[in-house]
């Protein structure tokens, strides 16, 4: 859903709720004038601001941003408050505060490119956004991070901060060679793995994740995957040039999400 259906779909929300927007202004702890302008879709919504639409009116995160579903709030002692995930995951990129995580990205970075070298396709806009994927769809399931990069919103999709640092240490070191490629109309960098991964760096789980992110998108053209991208709760709720919150990815929609949740069971 884009800022403008998603902003008809908030108005839907607070008018039903006899809300004024001066009210849901301090619900957000915002201006008045932001909510207008989130209703009028100039504004992108926040990680936060959109958790705390959707706590304060009781419904999910689906229902909020998926314009297929029709959303309905329960007023009175019959509405439960649905705050999703508790922050006691430390969300920062870990990669940052963990030397050896730098190693198991290269590693990495040399198993996704041996698992795809048959693919003409992918090209640095392919890689950043697997590598996205299965960051986040780890994250998601596991509750802790793979690789732990940084990711940048840009107009291409979600970007790891380290990546370009990583992949010219590793040219230097002759791990792998950069290779100019045309694909279309358009051209490409593609990196050729020069020696095996060290999969004694990878656990089991993380190959699974790696294998199946591999498996469902690694076939996507750099558009196409960009696109898809651009549709993820955590890259929608997310300013242009700002990191990519983790937890934002247990507020994802049906589409995305990647792990079983019990409904039963609060978490």
């Amino acid at each position: 859903m884009g800022k403008h259906h998603l902003g008809i779909r908030i108005k839907e929300l607070r008018e039903k709720s006899k809300l004024s927007q001066a009210e849901l202004a301090k619900v957000l702890t915002v201006p008045r004038s932001a909510i207008s302008q989130i209703e009028s879709g100039y504004r992108m919504l926040q990680a936060q601001e959109l958790i705390k639409i959707a706590e304060h009116f009781n419904v999910s995160l689906d229902q909020l941003v998926d314009n297929a579903i029709d959303p309905k709030i329960i007023f009175g002692p019959e509405a439960k408050s649905k705050p999703g995930k508790p922050y006691f995951r430390d969300s920062r990129p870990q990669i940052k505060v963990d030397a050896g995580r730098v190693k198991k990205f290269k590693n990495v970075l040399l198993y996704i490119l041996q698992r795809t070298a048959g693919l003409p396709n992918v090209g640095e806009t392919v890689l950043n956004k697997l590598l996205y994927f299965i960051d986040f769809n780890y994250y998601e399931i596991y509750e802790e991070q793979l690789i732990g990069a940084s990711y940048i919103k840009n107009k291409f999709g979600p970007t790891p901060v380290e990546l370009k640092k990583v992949l010219d240490q590793m040219i230097e070191a002759d791990w792998v060679k950069p290779i100019k490629t045309k694909y279309g109309d358009y051209q490409q960098t593609r990196f050729l793995p020069l020696k095996e991964a060290d999969l004694d760096s990878i656990k089991a789980s993380e190959i699974k994740v790696i294998d199946e992110v591999i498996g469902r998108l690694a076939h996507l053209n750099a558009n196409q995957i960009s696109e898809y991208s651009h549709n993820d709760v955590p890259w929608m709720t997310t300013k242009p040039g700002e990191t990519i919150n983790y937890e934002s990815v247990f507020y994802r929609t049906a589409t995305y999400s990647v792990r079983n949740y019990d409904p039963e069971q609060d978490h």
